[in-house]
């Protein structure tokens, strides 16, 4: 019996099964949309702080 011809048929490959919910050109992640380091650096300031707390 010739197992390769049972089942579905596979596909491309190179392919993602599915679209990811953060993926590049969407409206949560757009093209050439950077972060600027001041917000980055003020989330990390106040993650320390949170730690720091605890």
């Amino acid at each position: 019996m010739d197992y390769s011809k049972s089942g579905n048929a596979k596909g491309p490959k190179g392919h993602p099964r599915h679209n990811e919910h953060n993926a590049k050109g969407t409206n949560k992640n757009p093209f050439g949309g950077k972060d600027d380091k001041a917000a980055l650096l003020a989330r990390m300031k106040k993650a320390a702080e949170a730690k720091k707390e605890e």
